[in-house]
């Protein structure tokens, strides 16, 4: 069985994705996937050291552009279109799953010419433009949150929370942490300057959390200047553009600063990890804000909304579980209650079910 996954440009459409993906390739060694993206260098490096073939195609955004940044993304459209369907002739697709954002329209609808079975994968509470506009020409549709299935019509629709990386899959819980002594920090795949600066400020506000241990993904473009912060106050932070081992620095970690999208939440859980959440304001119809707010009425994570983003702000928030561990413990038992871990096996078990030949 081949497959092509339409994922690309942030951490967030991409490691759901090699999720099924190496769910797929354990289910059927014999089969192959491919993924279609931009072909970036972030993209490109995580992609292959997860083992994984990419293409490249050329497509940009539409929602919250510009008028003549549309009028050329429109223009784009055909290209990206012919560049889909002259992929899967040659990759000989069987399937073909989009996770959303700009680079699966061009993909999908490829597919629906060419009469080849179309998954999509909504990870977020506000379903995405995307999504939206390809759900008709999907066979089958699977969410993360129940809150998502009012968005799409029919029996198409599957809510199996989002999948996370097997590294994520723990039997048992960890052991809730008796006190804060490990924080990590990242603000998505590609870092975000105002949690970074917003860190940097409540390290040097607090002798408390200059005594944490602090771990902090700053993305490439904020990279030297977050470390040479740390080193000007003497703080020996590790400090890294980013994290390709997440599942051994969240294990590490008793407290988490971070945004708010889907696939980190989804890990976050997995590992009954509490967050203090910054959701990205320019997110597409403010999904992370929805996001943060589902897991915030569960009692397993606390939220700053970035327009209200301060160092004192995030130093008190930090200072908050220091002084009460007792409800660190028991947001990570309510984080842990959220887990979905299941949601890769039960997707890969529906697509392969579409395969079957009908019982005579």
């Amino acid at each position: 069985m081949n497959i092509v996954i339409a994922a690309g440009g942030t951490g967030g459409h991409l490691y759901p994705a090699i999720a099924y993906a190496k769910e797929f390739a354990r289910r059927d060694p014999q089969g192959q996937v491919w993924f279609i993206g931009s072909g970036k260098s972030l993209e490109g490096e995580i992609l292959k050291n997860e083992g994984f073939a990419f293409e490249r195609i050329r497509v940009e955004g539409l929602v919250g552009r510009r008028p003549l940044e549309m009028m050329r993304a429109l223009a784009m459209l055909p290209r990206s279109l012919w560049q889909s369907i002259r992929l899967l002739r040659r990759r000989k697709a069987d399937l073909v799953i989009g996770t959303g954002g700009y680079f699966s329209p061009p993909v999908v609808l490829a597919a629906w010419i060419l009469r080849i079975p179309r998954v999509l994968l909504e990870p977020n509470a506000m379903p995405g433009f995307a999504n939206r506009v390809l759900s008709p020409f999907a066979d089958r549709i699977f969410l993360a949150f129940e809150s998502a299935r009012q968005f799409f019509r029919g029996e198409r629709t599957d809510v199996i929370g989002t999948p996370v990386r097997q590294e994520f899959i723990l039997e048992d819980p960890l052991p809730v942490p008796s006190m804060v002594s490990h924080v990590l920090v990242f603000g998505g795949s590609q870092g975000a300057q105002a949690i970074n600066t917003a860190v940097l400020e409540a390290v040097a506000s607090s002798a408390r959390i200059r005594q944490l241990t602090i771990t902090h993904q700053t993305g490439s473009a904020d990279y030297e200047r977050v470390r040479a912060e740390y080193a000007r106050m003497g703080v020996a932070a590790e400090v890294q553009p980013f994290l390709f081992d997440m599942p051994q620095q969240l294990l590490r970690a008793d407290l988490v600063v971070c945004r708010s999208g889907a696939s980190t939440l989804a890990e976050l859980a997995a590992y009954g990890k509490v967050g203090i959440l910054i959701p990205f304001p320019q997110a597409t119809h403010q999904h992370q804000d929805k996001n943060a707010q589902a897991v915030v009425g569960q009692g397993a994570a606390r939220v700053i909304a970035q327009a209200q983003l301060t160092g004192a702000r995030l130093a008190e928030e930090i200072e908050h579980f220091l002084t009460h561990p007792e409800q660190l413990q028991a947001m990570a038992e309510r984080s842990w209650a959220l887990r979905k871990v299941h949601a890769t096996e039960q997707m890969v078990q529906v697509c392969l079910s579409m395969f079957k030949p009908a019982a005579a």
